[in-house]
């Protein structure tokens, strides 16, 4: 009786575990997504009413949106975490 209970509440801790990975990587996406769409959208506004100027928005365009990028990459971390170390 004892090993059966052992088994459930393991299976218990599991099952929470997954779930608290695939929330962390789900909101932590939801968060650069917008933002990155934020982003280009931003910035093919501006080339399109200073065509010239593209040269100079780009490079920052990208680097914004890999810094953007950056935070969905922390909550991949911390659900890899959360599946592996707790």
């Amino acid at each position: 009786l004892r090993e059966v209970k052992n088994k459930k509440n393991n299976m218990e801790l599991e099952s929470a575990k997954l779930i608290a990975a695939g929330i962390a990587v789900g909101f932590g996406a939801i968060g650069p997504g917008i933002g990155e769409g934020i982003i280009a959208g931003r910035a093919l506004a501006a080339i399109g009413r200073n065509p010239e100027a593209s040269n100079k928005i780009m490079p920052f365009m990208f680097a914004t949106m890999a810094i953007a990028e950056s935070t969905a990459i922390y909550a991949l971390v911390v659900a890899l975490l959360i599946l592996f170390v707790f």
